[in-house]
């Protein structure tokens, strides 16, 4: 009797089970079913798009070809190589310079504006932050403006003062690649201020009174104290900075459209970087597989570097 007892107990002690909160799902149905349609779809069907031969010759009969999009991407001699090896090229370079160039302008303006004895700097921290705030399709397109050869302000400028000839700021290959780094330093540089002038003020002040008791010089404070704190903080934001920079789209297209031609190719300018000239493969020259191929590579080179981030940052990593 009390075993039937004990048994009936232990029944009546189980757990209800937890019911399912449909609702949830519908809460959540419409923005899954929105990222799945704008995000994953495209995705899919890019990588699909890159194992075929679809393009304007092949719009309804289009072929399977396998990874012979990718190997051509690394054919010497072939008309994709012929686009995506200097283009690659330039495209390391220039989010290379990019990044250093902006991070080492905005390193020395924060040690200037962390110095205690300006009493304007928190005036100069919000004109200098101006570049950040604006647009930056605006800023592009007065770029262009102002670096036009013909009648741009910064040539006016220079030959009033200097007497100098117009330089052929977005016209020239040298000199468009130098608009697009000056032009990027202009947008960038305001970003990497604000996370030095960060990193310094959580500097505690008495390791440079200590330094200056063992006799240090500036420059060893600032290799040994200042460096070293600004590094670890700015080392994670340079990974993500330097993929920006290699997807600037923006800054490229906006600013020079790709020119000057080149004369080797006719899918891609002197300026382009990779995703402009998968751009314009896709929407003037309609060779969607080779656009595919390249927004493929671009893709898994932007995922390396986010995962080596993560590595850098410990993102997604347990905390006890």
């Amino acid at each position: 009797m009390s075993l039937q007892f004990a048994s009936k107990r232990k029944k009546t002690l189980k757990k209800p089970k937890a019911k399912t909160q449909w609702s949830a799902y519908g809460y959540l149905a419409p923005a899954i079913v929105t990222i799945s349609l704008l995000s994953i779809a495209p995705i899919i069907y890019t990588i699909y798009i890159a194992f075929t031969n679809f393009n304007a010759n092949h719009f309804l009969d289009y072929q399977f070809v396998g990874f012979d999009n990718f190997i051509k991407l690394f054919t010497p001699g072939s008309p994709l190589a012929s686009v995506f090896l200097p283009t690659l090229l330039w495209t390391f370079l220039y989010a290379i310079l990019a990044t250093f160039i902006n991070y080492g302008a905005g390193l020395f303006l924060a040690v200037v504006l962390n110095n205690k004895g300006m009493k304007e700097s928190a005036i100069y921290r919000t004109l200098l932050i101006i570049p950040w705030a604006v647009p930056g399709l605006i800023s592009m397109l007065i770029w262009k403006g102002l670096l036009n050869t013909s009648f741009g302000q910064i040539n006016g400028l220079l030959h009033s003062l200097f007497g100098m000839d117009p330089i052929p700021w977005l016209d020239s290959p040298m000199w468009a690649h130098v608009s697009i780094l000056l032009v990027s330093l202009w947008a960038g540089f305001p970003y990497m201020m604000s996370v030095c002038l960060g990193a310094l003020q959580s500097v505690p002040t008495e390791q440079y009174e200590a330094a200056s008791i063992d006799g240090a010089t500036w420059f060893q404070k600032f290799r040994s104290i200042t460096m070293a704190s600004v590094w670890k903080i700015s080392l994670p934001l340079l990974i993500p900075t330097f993929a920006f920079n290699f997807n600037n789209f923006n800054a490229v297209y906006l600013l020079t459209g790709g020119d000057p031609a080149r004369t080797d190719n006719q899918f891609a300018g002197s300026t382009d970087i990779l995703a402009s000239a998968a751009y314009k493969m896709t929407l003037q020259f309609n060779r969607y597989d080779w656009a595919a191929a390249i927004s493929i590579f671009l893709f898994a080179l932007v995922a390396i570097l986010s995962l080596i981030n993560m590595k850098f940052t410990r993102a997604f990593e347990e905390v006890d």
